[in-house]
């Protein structure tokens, strides 16, 4: 078997897709992008296309190895988010050749049902309770929260109150047998963040997301020991080595993202690195449908994962929702808050190309907001 084309579409709202087609008929599907950065994602992918023209789908491992390593200049959101949508239709591929679902690849199921949670904004405290209780109502057991909206170079008394209040309010809705995570988006300073973790530890939050920037890890440690709350991190890292120093520094959860931090083959060797030091799998997925049916995969073949994120219903998808690209969407059917394991061979979802191709025919140019603080200054988004 040999793979004879690989094609790239511009999903809306914001998403990439490839398809890698074999001579003997089989077709692997790949979400391999960067949000706001999709065309020169691409580009890429059909850069590392010109290897895979003539390969063996079925020897990932070094295909892998060629596209993260073959180049002098490796690593990057880029490089890595192409490689890793290649990454996973060459599983889907395998998966499909083999009449197994990519999980039994993988050594087996470890899990017959993924804990999943809902997104429920945060930004807006006036729509937080809302929010929370529909996805309550919904039967999700846990959801994700912004910390609060733009925040300044060091926070006000005010500004770190609201935070407060936000974890308060959600908890209060929530009850003790139900779990809030929350995200600080890189948003606030590390001062800050040893601020406001202690503030918010009486309200026990399942762990508290990327309250450093990515690319300060040395800043971590005195982050992670300033409270008792569980330390998140990860959708802004590529490889397992990015990974290396944020375990170090003690983060109780990573969040490798599967169409950034090399697909499924990395994934796994990042949530076999954090095994070591104790952290849990969390993968980061406000994507579309073939980033989430490859992390379910990976969630249910890993010893060590925690819950599953997913974009069904997120305030991004304007337009388009991930379920209109799937032929059957009772693979994503949650119930009680959980997914139940895929049977079917490959990544387990099977993608309506006529849609696909309809939609690549109007693209997007989705980029991300770009917020200022009162004085004209950029500010995190």
């Amino acid at each position: 078997m040999k793979i004879v084309n690989v094609e790239t579409f511009l999903v809306p709202p914001r998403w990439l897709f490839c398809r890698v087609e074999t001579d003997e008929g089989v077709v692997g599907w790949g979400e391999p992008v960067v949000e706001g950065r999709a065309e020169a994602v691409r580009a890429t992918v059909h850069v590392l296309a010109e290897y895979l023209m003539g390969q063996d789908p079925l020897r990932i491992e070094d295909h892998w190895q060629v596209m993260a390593n073959g180049g002098f200049y490796r690593g990057g959101p880029v490089l890595s988010s192409a490689l890793a949508g290649l990454d996973q239709a060459l599983w889907d591929i395998a998966g499909k050749t083999y009449g197994v679902p990519v999980h039994a690849l993988l050594g087996g199921h470890v899990r017959d049902r993924v804990r999943m949670y809902a997104w429920v904004g945060g930004d807006e405290p006036a729509e937080l309770a809302e929010s929370i209780g529909a996805r309550i109502e919904a039967g999700f057991s846990a959801v994700k929260m912004n910390a609060g909206g733009r925040m300044p170079a060091l926070a006000t008394v005010a500004d770190i109150a609201g935070v407060v209040e936000r974890v308060a309010l959600a908890r209060e809705i929530l009850g003790p047998g139900r779990d809030v995570a929350v995200d600080f988006h890189g948003r606030v300073s590390a001062a800050d963040a040893r601020r406001i973790l202690p503030l918010i530890a009486e309200f026990q939050p399942m762990f508290a997301e990327e309250p450093v920037l990515p690319d300060r890890p040395h800043l971590l440690r005195d982050v992670v020991t300033s409270s008792s709350v569980p330390v998140a991190t990860g959708e802004r890292l590529y490889s397992r080595w990015d990974f290396r120093p944020v375990l170090e520094a003690g983060v109780a959860v990573v969040q490798p993202d599967l169409s950034h931090a090399g697909g499924i083959s990395e994934t796994r060797r990042i949530a076999a690195l954090a095994e070591v030091w104790d952290a849990k799998l969390a993968p980061h997925c406000p994507l579309g449908p073939l980033a989430l049916a490859a992390s379910l995969q990976v969630a249910f073949a890993t010893p060590n994962f925690l819950i599953q994120e997913h974009s069904i219903g997120l305030h991004y998808n304007q337009g388009a929702d991930l379920l209109d690209y799937v032929l059957d969407p009772e693979v994503f059917r949650f119930t009680e808050g959980y997914v139940s394991r895929p049977e079917a061979p490959g990544l387990g979802v099977e993608i309506d190309e006529a849609a696909v191709r309809r939609a690549d025919q109007a693209g997007h140019t989705w980029r991300n907001p770009v917020w200022r603080h009162d004085d004209g200054g950029i500010a995190e988004w």
